[in-house]
Order: structure tokens, then sequence, then C-alpha cells
């Protein structure tokens, strides 16, 4: 079978199956809202940095884009489907390849959406307090936002065909970003500037400190992810459904 047929299949399921709709909404609705709240907190603080400032809804919305990531591939197991997804599609490398596309494409978009609609929301709170930011820098952290939700959720999916349990992926990814990388903080020095949630976020701040800059961080979550994505195939492939 051709890609394009799979593909299209993949699609229709992601289209058809309404918790996955909904968690793209969950992904607009809370980043959005958190950052217009963040548009009109306290702007006194030396540390204050406008762009992260505007765009840091992207805490709790990546939750969603996690879920995200998940959902599409753990439904698959949900009643032995993947047994008739792989009868219909034999090489589970296309399969797998088609199941990605299908999370990183919407991801990417609404994450673009998303992160556009934050910052228009919270810079009309911050007012004269987000007059310092380039265009270029706006530019950099909307699209910056995007790739990284398009990340997270495609991290979320390569660890869940490696578990083959959407919550095994969110009980090991969610406290993994709320907690761990909290928790750890200066203790370990460098090494939380390479976590992939640290990494990627660099791209959100106007200016930053440490070891990686805005795109080299995102190389750094891209390279994570990509780690769990030929877990995940190595996994599939070496395993019967």
């Amino acid at each position: 079978m051709y890609f394009t047929p799979v593909l299209r299949s993949e699609a229709l399921k992601v289209r058809t199956l309404r918790s996955l709709c909904g968690t793209l909404l969950a992904l607009f609705a809370v980043t959005t809202a958190f950052s217009a709240l963040a548009g009109v907190s306290d702007t006194s603080d030396p540390e204050f940095d406008p762009l992260f400032m505007s765009l840091s809804g992207v805490m709790p919305g990546q939750i969603a884009a996690v879920a995200f990531g998940a959902m599409v591939v753990s439904s698959e197991y949900h009643g032995n489907g993947i047994r008739l997804s792989l009868a219909a599609v034999p090489r589970r490398g296309r399969w797998f390849a088609a199941k990605l596309v299908v999370v990183a494409v919407p991801a990417l978009a609404v994450g673009l959406l998303t992160a556009f609609a934050a910052l228009v929301a919270a810079r009309a709170g911050l007012g004269s307090a987000a007059s310092g930011l380039t265009t270029g820098e706006q530019v950099r952290g909307v699209v910056g936002c995007g790739i990284y939700f398009m990340l997270m959720a495609l991290l979320a999916a390569g660890l869940t065909a490696l578990f083959r349990s959407g919550v095994a992926t969110l009980s090991t990814l969610i406290p993994f970003i709320l907690i761990i990388s909290f928790v750890i903080g200066d203790a370990a020095g460098g090494a939380t500037d390479f976590l992939p949630d640290k990494a990627g976020q660099v791209v959100l701040y106007q200016t930053h400190e440490g070891t990686l800059g805005p795109w080299a961080g995102l190389a750094v979550t891209a390279l994570w992810a990509t780690a769990a994505i030929l877990a995940g195939a190595w996994r599939l492939r070496g395993r019967d459904a």
C-alpha cells in the first residue's frame, strides 16, 4: 500500500475521534487563557521578560500537546485495534510514519495559531511593558512555540509506541515536565538546560542565558523526540501486535 492512502486513513481517525479534537481545543484555550492572565500581572520584577510572559501559557498548554501525541498512538491499543491497522498496512514503518505525520501537522498548526493568539492577548494586557519587543523576536517566539508544541507531541507519540500505553506515557512525561525540572533546579547545574522542556523553552525568552540559544534549544528537544520515535519504532517492529 502506498503512503498517501495510509496517511489519509490515519488522518480520518484523528478527525473522527472527538477526544483528540478536544485535546487540541484545550491546547488553544488553556495556553491563550493563561497567557492573557499573565498579561495583567506585575511587571516590576527585575527579571521580567515580556516575550516569555506573553507566551507563558505554554507551561500548562504543553500538557495538552503531550496528551494529544499520546492519545493518537494509544487509541490503536484499545480493543486490539493495532492488529487491524497492521493487517491493513503490513509495513509497520510506513504505518508509524503516517501516524507521526498526523501528530506533527495538527500539533504544529494549532500550536502556531495558539502562540499568535496568546501573544496578542497578553500584549493587550501588558501594554507599554511589551513595547520593547521587536517584530523578529515576536515572530521567533510564535514560530518557536508552535515547533515546541509539535516536538513535545512527537516525544509523547514515540514513548507511547515504546510503552504501548498512553497512561504510562502521561504518567512519565507529566511529572517529568511539572516536577523534575523544577525540583532538580540549580542542584544539577547546567544539566537541566538539556532536558527536553527546558531546552525547547529557551526560544520563548526575549533574552536568554546559558549554554543553549533559542534554535539550539529546539534542536535538543528535537533530539529527544527523535530518540523516543526511534525507540518506539524499534518496539513496534520487534514485537507482535
